[in-house]
């Protein structure tokens, strides 16, 4: 298997489990299996960034353009409450 699919394929691992940290965080009642499930979390979380900033720099993941200062605005006014 090519390195950039083994980076595409950890990245995607990672990703789902974010989301399932976040989902059992939500769920659980239990202050010190949350507090672990969010040190999982962060850590995945860091662990995928330093992944992504490898990928991006051997040209195996192009981001998106940049959003106009506008386009970002008009979003952070949708999320306020």
């Amino acid at each position: 298997m090519e390195e950039k699919s083994i980076v595409n394929d950890v990245l995607a691992s990672v990703k789902n489990s974010i989301k399932d940290y976040s989902s059992a965080i939500t769920e659980t009642a239990n202050l010190e299996l949350r507090q672990t499930f969010q040190n999982l979390r962060n850590s995945d979380e860091s662990f995928q960034y330093e992944l992504f900033k490898l990928a991006e720099s051997k040209g195996y993941y192009v981001p998106a353009e940049n959003s106009k200062p506008e386009e970002i605005e008009k979003v952070k006014n949708e999320l306020k409450f």
